[in-house]
């Protein structure tokens, strides 16, 4: 990408009119170019030339202000002799192309290609395929590309010093699963001067923060060695833009194709206090990590992690120090959480255990302007959460004999995802294990709020509505606690599912010459669900038409888009905002939806 980039810019002292891409790649490459005389073009594949040719023509606009770009790589994809340099009017022209179906990608440095993904973690060069049906004669060509954004800002200290080398990380909004979360997606280190810049950012909403430090050292790691005195030492906070301690309250940054946001921090140095707490074992000992009792505890090790009151990680950290046998922290004033997960363990207590994977603890504590010594944080072996699967024949339009002989827990799958607004490392989705033929065990995840997940991928089966005693789990999180009784849970598994079967409207079924329309589709349901929905793509070349099977009976809205799509469908407030196509599914029915689709 970089190689690309770098020959795109030397190409750019080239008159305004179309050029080749090997005469591009020979500035690269300091091959000799005489004068104005045209460089001369590889002979053609005779291979690819064997059939009738054409003349493919076009233009490539600016998406975000529908302005033509000059200047923007236009190519055939594994032939970089197709590849030409669209002129000062954004025009472009590739001269003998086979007829017939082919693929374009088009590129320019600070833009990005609209059918592309969007994940803010991208080269500026992120391309897109578009399927094109070369014929004689060929109408013009219209693609757009979109502008990236960027987002910069300044870091200043209180005390006055250069704020060089300071830590700052981005987080972008995306979707998953329906729903918005947060992600890093990107880090930088300000320089000198104390300025940052993160570019090549699609459209989207963002937030940044920084890393805290120490008055003279970078905070990595915060934590001392405690001594059994106190340990004074000034720093600099983990702040949000604009001066929040937490995500909640962090201003979002939302960005339009091309915009430029700034987002400047003020650290304010100020006191760190050191924190230490006792780890207290299942059997209520306290936790060492030295011969006898490594051997106690199955050499397991504990991992401490420090969140804010809303459960949302903090970029502060925290060891086991096993010459103390506590946990230590060096942080500055406010309300924490403190939480440890061991895993391993081999005691009897561990063994009898369905699962002796881990063990958990936590406490909550303050910090104001002084140190916080003793607190404790006994060790729970976590409780099991059983989901139980049920099976529910129908007495009509089922089909018959489809449940496997196994157990349904062998057509089935579940998962927990994180509820937190910020996913770190203890936040990538967890699979619940087997607990039987017809049952899976929840306690493979530490005790957090999650998101659950159920897929069915069976063929005839689909998931029913599931049942808990407490939360609504389509629409609220599964809290799993440290100790306490077990919340039942059942998951209905039919075999009455519904198909629905979805095609173009004719005026567009049909492959003809030019760029062929791609579409990204979304049936989701109007009713509570745990299962995922899973967008379906619909094309002329591939006829135009699909069948989604194993869909539960219910109502449903069905939405087309132009380009792939993040959509919130979990969100009532976002999805309420669209238009989309209601179709009800009746139990083993096929149903027959001609797409209404947007124009291009």
């Amino acid at each position: 990408m970089f190689l690309l980039a770098a020959t795109l810019a030397a190409a750019q002292s080239s008159p305004p009119s179309a050029q080749p891409l090997s005469q591009a790649i020979a500035l690269l490459y300091q091959e000799p170019i005489a004068g104005s005389e045209p460089m001369q073009q590889p002979e053609p594949n005779p291979a690819a030339t064997a059939g009738p040719l054409a003349v493919v023509r076009g233009v490539v606009l600016n998406s975000a202000t529908g302005q033509p770009l000059a200047r923007a790589l236009v190519r055939i994809e594994g032939d970089a002799a197709t590849g030409v340099l669209t002129d000062g009017e954004g025009r472009f022209e590739t001269p003998n192309v086979p007829v017939g179906p082919q693929i374009f990608q088009v590129l320019k440095p600070g833009f990005r290609d609209p059918a592309a993904t969007k994940n803010g973690n991208e080269d500026e060069q992120q391309s897109a395929e578009h399927n094109v049906l070369v014929a004689a004669p060929m109408p013009e060509l219209t693609f757009s590309l979109t502008p990236n954004c960027v987002i910069r800002g300044h870091v200043e200290l209180s005390t006055g010093d250069p704020a060089g080398s300071v830590l700052i990380r981005l987080l972008r909004q995306s979707i998953r699963n329906g729903r918005a979360i947060w992600s890093e997606v990107k880090n930088r280190r300000t320089n000198a001067q104390g300025d940052y810049r993160f570019g090549g950012l699609p459209e989207g909403v963002y937030t940044v923060y920084n890393d805290p430090m120490f008055e003279s050292t970078p905070a990595t790691p915060l934590v001392e060695p405690f001594s059994g005195g106190s340990v004074e030492r000034n720093g600099y906070p983990a702040v949000f833009y604009p001066d929040v301690r937490e995500l909640a309250g962090a201003a979002r940054i939302r960005l339009a194709a091309g915009d430029q946001a700034q987002a400047d921090l003020l650290l304010t140095l100020e006191p760190f206090h050191t924190v230490t707490a006792t780890v207290l074992s299942s059997e209520r000992r306290i936790l060492t990590l030295g011969t006898d009792a490594g051997a106690a505890n199955g050499g397991a090790f504990p991992v401490p992690a420090l969140m804010d009151t809303e459960g949302h990680y903090l970029p502060y950290d925290a060891h086991f120090d096993d010459a103390t046998h506590t946990v230590q922290a060096t942080l500055p004033d406010g309300t924490y959480t403190l939480s440890i997960v061991m895993r391993g363990g081999s005691s009897e207590a561990a063994q009898s255990r369905a699962h002796p994977n881990f063990q958990v603890g936590s406490t909550q504590f303050t910090v104001a302007g002084r140190d916080v010594r003793n607190l404790q944080i006994p060790l729970f072996w976590p409780h099991s959460f059983l989901l139980q699967l049920r099976t529910q024949r129908s007495a009509t339009g089922g089909q018959a004999g489809v449940f496997p002989a196994a157990g349904l827990a062998s057509a089935v799958r579940v998962s927990l995802e994180y509820a937190g607004e910020y996913r770190a490392d203890l936040g990538e989705e967890k699979t619940a294990p087997n607990a039987g033929s017809d049952a899976f065990d929840l306690m493979l995840a530490p005790p957090f709020s999650y998101w659950v997940h159920t897929l069915v991928y069976a063929n005839g089966l689909c998931a029913g509505a599931l049942n808990a005693s407490g939360p609504k789990l389509a629409r609220e999180p599964l809290v799993l606690s440290y100790s306490g009784a077990a919340t039942p849970m059942e998951l209905p598994v039919r075999n009455d599912c519904a198909r629905l079967n979805l095609s173009l409207p004719s005026t567009i079924a049909g492959m003809v010459p030019g760029i062929e329309p791609v579409y990204t589709v979304y049936a989701v349901p109007d009713f509570d669900t745990t299962a995922d929905v899973q967008p379906v793509t619909l094309r002329p070349s591939s006829g135009g038409s699909l069948t989604v099977e194993g869909l539960t009976p219910g109502n449903y809205h069905v939405y087309a888009f132009t380009s792939p799509v993040e959509l919130e469908y979990r969100n009532p407030a976002a999805m309420a905002q669209l238009s989309g196509q209601a179709v009800t599914l009746t139990p083993g029915s096929t149903e027959n939806l001609v797409l209404e689709v947007p124009v291009r």
